[in-house]
């Protein structure tokens, strides 16, 4: 008898145990296409209202130094995907192929959606993947999403009224819509519509178990196109103007009917819910939208196809009430290439063998401790001139093409990036030119080189 005794005591131990343990939580990564800080309310921005993200940062903690991967497309949502930075990452420029479509990912590329699948969890891309066709290796059924819907190709996401959509890698027709043929087109249905549905379909239908959402929203990217312009409809701005905003605040809206979501279905305090842009503001301050709206912010200098802190800083929220801290402003780096362990340390999961990240898991960092310390943060970039920079503490170098010269900044004192400490800190520009080699590896698609003769104009210069 007193052996069975033990042995009931023994169990209940342990089930008290397994009942303690974690459960792994829902993750929700909002990647908005060329969304910036100075879009929103929460960083000051004062014309274009975005009340639901800023209640998500009242709720959850705002970074002020959040990095994308690089600043365009592809290459900036590798590294998310993928855990690497530009330097080891196999996209590093965006490469359009044929009529549809980009360069792919390549055989035997690791992703987070395959590292969670491995953990039970359900996966899905919605919205723009532009990482590979269907009929490719980059296809991202075959890199570890479950189900896909919206936009393969970058090119054909640039309409919001296009001809078509993808139900996983099946096409269906959008009728009465001429995008495409024209990239302004018309029509009678708005893409975001059946994008933003379908987020909420994937998050009911998986309710009940864990489930990883990359909800790649392509709002506001241009063309500037939106079916309702809103509360901006009478503003004495011009038209652009009117839509871009109004684009800002229909992703406002559609991430606000996400967390409502959340809410109803009691997955509130079991969901990370993270935000960010594919790269930083995508305007030169003298454009048509830049003079009206600062959208780089606090000013950085610099904008997409740039290297410039303006480029390449993030609108970064995290929520999950309970556990990140709420109304918490952090002034701590990271980056795009620290989502992949991140998630595979929440979600209880194992990196697959041989597989080593260039990111560092944020886990502690999400929940209010400190971030992860690091030698260093590297960017490059083969859009026009090899774009290279990197972030070692407080100073940042950038260079501006192969022969160009090294520019020091202190982020610390110049995050504006206005003096070019170069030639007062030899010694760190030499360490600054020592890590542009060691950071890298080399690869005969992005070869580093000067811009070809004619070509004018440089990334953070002009668009």
């Amino acid at each position: 008898m007193k052996s069975l005794l033990s042995l009931f005591a023994s169990l209940c131990v342990l089930c008290g145990q397994l009942s303690a343990a974690p459960a792994k939580p829902n993750l929700i990564f909002i990647l908005s296409d060329d969304l910036a800080q100075g879009d929103l309310g929460c960083y000051g921005q004062k014309l274009i209202q975005t009340p639901h993200l800023d209640r998500m940062a009242r709720e959850g903690t705002r970074y002020t130094q959040g990095y994308c991967g690089t600043s365009v497309c592809a290459p900036s949502r590798t590294s998310l995907i993928t855990g690497l930075h530009s330097g080891h990452s196999p996209i590093r420029a965006n490469r359009e192929l044929g009529t549809e479509g980009q360069k792919p990912l390549p055989a035997g590329t690791v992703t987070v959606a395959q590292i969670l699948k491995s953990a039970g969890y359900a996966t899905a891309c919605v919205g723009k993947w532009g990482m590979g066709m269907f009929d490719t290796t980059g296809s991202p059924l075959k890199l570890g999403f479950d189900h896909f819907f919206g936009y393969n190709c970058q090119r054909h996401a640039h309409s919001y009224f296009p001809k078509y959509l993808y139900r996983d890698d099946q096409r269906f027709e959008l009728p009465g819509n001429d995008g495409n043929t024209k990239v302004d087109g018309t029509g009678p249905i708005y893409a975001q519509d059946l994008i933003a549905d379908e987020t909420l379909k994937f998050v009911k239908t998986n309710k009940d178990r864990p489930f990883f959402l990359y909800y790649s929203i392509t709002l506001p990217h241009g063309a500037f196109h939106i079916n309702d312009q809103g509360l901006y409809k009478d503003k004495p701005w011009t038209a652009q103007q009117k839509n871009y905003a109004a684009m800002v605040t229909r992703l406002d809206a559609d991430v606000g009917r996400l967390l409502a979501l959340l809410k109803e279905l009691g997955l509130d305090e079991k969901t990370l819910v993270m935000t960010a842009g594919d790269n930083g503001s995508s305007f030169n301050p003298q454009s048509e939208i830049g003079k009206l709206f600062d959208q780089a912010g606090n000013g950085l200098r610099g904008f997409k196809r740039g290297l410039y802190e303006g480029a390449l800083r993030q609108a970064t929220i995290a929520r999950w009430p309970g556990t990140v801290p709420a109304g918490r402003v952090s002034h701590e780096p990271w980056a795009f290439w620290d989502f992949l362990p991140t998630a595979t340390e929440l979600a209880g999961a194992k990196l697959p063998a041989g597989f080593q990240p260039d990111g560092f898991s944020l886990a502690s960092f999400l929940k209010g401790g400190a971030a992860p310390q690091r030698d260093y943060f590297y960017w490059e970039l083969h859009e026009g001139p090899s774009l290279q920079a990197v972030r070692f503490g407080d100073w940042k170098a950038v260079k501006n093409g192969l022969s160009a010269k090294t520019e020091l900044y202190n982020l610390q004192t110049d995050a504006g990036e206005k003096t070019n400490l170069a030639a007062d800190k030899p010694e760190l520009v030499a360490k600054a030119e020592a890590l542009f080699q060691s950071a890298r590896t080399t690869h005969p698609d992005w070869p580093l080189r000067d811009r070809a003769p004619g070509k004018g104009g440089r990334g953070g210069k002009k668009q």
